[in-house]
């Protein structure tokens, strides 16, 4: 008797620590991956009209992300997220050029809100008790209901923080999940909220090493193998269906549905998914960026939001940005363009340049979409969930969707 297999459907983020959680266990794993390459929105490619190698999209991850740490310590590449030492976060006024650093202590009791020289320039200690609201058990509500959504602290601290972890709007933004990345980053002090890149790229510290570790445990993975349907007998997956081939599974083999919500709608009849999505578009120049510019700068009263300095470009992401999917990607360059010369004190024409959009980046994260999100089990006793759209019980990001992985892969590994 051979061992059951577990098929993981989706190479992105959620299904990879899925199956690096269940690799050289007591189940044969199986990756199936509907594009020619894994890593999902979370990935690194050669761009040929800037001539280097670039990621699809700008991540920060913070050090408080225990379950993004963890995947890379599994697969050997915690050293390529890099950081200051201590919680350290640029900012920059566009519209008065003021320039500060938010710098919260690295312990749980937030004295550096009482530091003229650590908080937000204008602001008052008091003024950051206002996010207490947030962490009050309650009914989920937008988090405009919950705390000013106005004056000095919201414009510079407040509305950028939440803008980048929800991708939504932080008015009309879930209170659930804002409470929950500031839980579980900020409320422990700074030694949670250190911000963290890949310096050598998404798929450098994210994608290839995990594939590399799968291969060495056996676990086989098909590209361009797209699922099309599931065949359902008596409460469980009976087979794949991949168009030019049908999958039997065996009576202990599993499944585990890493793919976006509106794939996992058509496969699983009934399925709750969050419908509604928001944008992200990120922006890429090809210049060596001055030796003074910060590695992540926070610009405030601009179109960008998060300006991240690399050694051969400055790249750029703006959440929430479903008002700039109608703009020309030219018109976007170069109205983006003058507020990074502007931040950076660069007088220099528009340099090479790439524009990335991504229309459905993630679910919008309300209050009504969190409500739709399904949990890891299904009506289905062979069949599990996993995704940044699933209900993690944080914004879709990539903590969120590693952490949906460990928990389908828990899910199966756990005993029956």
């Amino acid at each position: 008797m051979g061992k059951p297999v577990v098929h993981v459907i989706g190479g992105g983020l959620a299904g990879l620590a899925a199956a690096v959680r269940l690799a050289g266990g007591p189940y044969s794993v199986v990756l199936h991956e509907a594009a020619r390459q894994a890593g999902g929105r979370c990935r690194s490619y050669y761009d040929t009209a800037l001539g280097m190698t670039i990621d699809n999209g700008n991540h920060l991850l913070l050090s408080g992300n225990q379950d993004a740490r963890a995947f890379l310590t599994a697969i050997g590449t915690a050293d390529q997220l890099a950081g200051p030492q201590e919680a350290d976060f640029a900012f920059c006024d566009l519209a008065t050029l003021e320039r500060w650093r938010l710098r919260p202590n690295a312990g749980p009791v937030p004295w550096w809100i009482f530091s003229s020289h650590r908080r937000v320039p204008g602001t008052r200690a008091a003024d950051y008790l206002g996010v207490l609201r947030l962490l009050i058990p309650g009914k989920d509500a937008p988090v405009g209901k919950l705390m000013a959504r106005e004056g000095l602290l919201y414009e510079r601290l407040w509305r950028p923080f939440f803008l980048a972890a929800l991708n939504t709007n932080p008015i009309e933004g879930s209170s659930h999940l804002a409470g929950a990345v500031v839980r579980e980053t900020l409320a422990k002090g700074g030694r949670a909220c250190r911000p963290l890149v890949a310096r050598q790229g998404l798929s450098a510290a994210f994608i290839d090493p995990a594939l590399t570790y799968l291969g060495k445990r056996g676990v086989k993975i098909h590209y361009e193998h797209r699922l099309r349907t599931l065949d359902f007998v008596e409460g469980r997956v009976n087979a794949l269906d991949f168009g030019v081939e049908l999958l039997p599974l065996g009576p202990a083999d599993a499944l585990i549905l890493a793919v976006p919500p509106y794939a996992a709608a058509d496969l699983v009849p009934g399925l709750p998914t969050p419908g509604a999505s928001r944008a992200i578009v990120n922006a890429h120049f090809k210049i060596t960026p001055p030796l003074d510019v910060p590695p992540l700068t926070g610009i405030v009263n601009g179109t960008i939001e998060w300006l991240f300095a690399f050694h051969d470009r400055l790249s750029v992401t703006i959440s929430g940005a479903d008002r700039l999917l109608d703009v020309s990607r030219e018109d976007l360059a170069e109205r983006i363009w003058v507020e990074v010369a502007k931040v950076t004190q660069i007088e220099k024409p528009l340099p090479p340049w790439q524009i990335i959009k991504e229309k459905r980046a993630t679910f919008a994260a309300t209050a009504a979409e969190n409500g739709r999100r399904p949990g890891t089990g299904t009506a289905y006793n062979n069949l599990w969930l996993a995704g940044d759209w699933t209900a993690t019980g944080l914004p879709a990001t990539i903590e969120g969707a590693i952490r949906s992985g460990h928990r389908a892969a828990a899910k199966i590994a756990a005993p029956r």
